[in-house]
Order: structure tokens, then C-alpha cells, then sequence
């Protein structure tokens, strides 16, 4: 089934290119099934790649998923331009009064940091 993504998410074309069923969300509203509402905080570096790789493997799924990328507030980006963030991030607080069927949090590369 459809994993349900931003029209412009530049996972879109990677995923499309692989044969991975994704739709935009207007596609998705005409469908008649209710889709599986999922938060991932990307706390990875490589915001773009990880988006992909993540998709890649829920796009294997049997029911139409509909996914909110969150990122902590205090963020400030390194290795991912703002505006990507902009347009496809969201923060807690913009979203704590609606309900989700899941969460997936990433792994953060700890091991490059100082104790």
C-alpha cells in the first residue's frame, strides 16, 4: 500500500525511481481508508537521507501511512538546509493536541560526541 508524503519531499523521486508506491496527500484524500498516522523525530544529521531510507522500508507496509517529520524546537541545522525543515518539519508544539497511531524516533550519531 501507499505510504502518503509531501508532493515536493525530495524522497519522492528517489522512492518512485525504486518502484515504491507513494501519493500525495491529495491523492490520498480520495481514498476511502483511513491511514495510519505516524511522528518521526529525525534527530539524524542527514535529515534527507534518513527521510528516504525510513520511507523505503515503511513503504512496504499493507496500509496507507500518513507520517508528521518532527524536530525539537531548540534545533539548529547543520547538515540540512532551513528551508527543507521548514516546509516538512514540524515541532511538538504544533502538534500536542492531535492524535497519532505511532512514533518512530531515530538514533542520534552519539559517538561523535565528547564525553
Amino acid at each position: 500500500m501507499p505510504i502518503n508524503i509531501p508532493t515536493h519531499l525530495p524522497a519522492k523521486q528517489v522512492l518512485e525511481s525504486e518502484h515504491i508506491f507513494v501519493m500525495d496527500e491529495s491523492r490520498a484524500f480520495h481514498q476511502d481508508i483511513r491511514p495510519q498516522k505516524i511522528i518521526i523525530l529525525n534527530l539524524m544529521p542527514k535529515k534527507i537521507q534518513t527521510e528516504t531510507q525510513l520511507l523505503r522500508l515503511l513503504g512496504n507496509s499493507p496500509l496507507q501511512v500518513h507520517f508528521t517529520f518532527l524536530i525539537p524546537s531548540t534545533h539548529t541545522p547543520k547538515n540540512t538546509a532551513r528551508e527543507h525543515l521548514d516546509e516538512f518539519y514540524t515541532t511538538f508544539s504544533n502538534i500536542r493536541h492531535k492524535r497519532f497511531d505511532g512514533m518512530i524516533i531515530t538514533g542520534a550519531p552519539i559517538e561523535h560526541l565528547a564525553f
